[in-house]
């Protein structure tokens, strides 16, 4: 076997076996409830880029007050961040900077809610349906 083609196969195996690891990593982390601070509030940073939310899926505890700081990349595509539940009691649309926004609310029963961005242009497609949403879970 050439060597170049060795080469190349063995930092694809490399790179293939990270992105794996990572993502195993990320997936076993997900679930993890955001930390309640000294003053009792869950702290979360959001942050909106093109057609994403990083990270997609926020888990908080019910009846614990949330602040989230909610910002989007720099640049000249306009979003905003939708969250709606009647039963957890949230009803949230603000519109995003580049400065953060600090969001405050406290989710009343466990469950998840997407949130998304529901911007959109002229006959194109929104933002939501373009992949930009992400799950608030709530958890006891």
């Amino acid at each position: 076997m050439n060597i170049a083609i060795f080469h190349r196969r063995a930092w694809l195996a490399l790179l293939i076996g990270v992105g794996v690891a990572g993502s195993q990593v990320r997936g076993d982390t997900s679930t993890d409830a955001a930390p309640v601070a000294d003053d009792g509030v869950q702290r979360v940073t959001l942050v909106g880029g093109k057609y994403y939310f990083e990270p997609e899926h926020i888990v908080v505890r019910a009846g614990v007050p949330v602040e989230l700081q909610a910002r989007r990349r720099p640049g000249l595509t306009p979003h905003n961040l939708v969250i709606r539940s009647v039963p957890m009691g949230l009803d949230i649309e603000a519109s995003l900077t580049t400065e953060p926004t600090t969001i405050r609310f406290t989710p009343r029963i466990p469950g998840r809610v997407e949130f998304y961005c529901d911007e959109r242009l002229l006959f194109l497609p929104s933002h939501r349906d373009r992949g930009m949403v992400g799950v608030l879970e709530v958890v006891e």
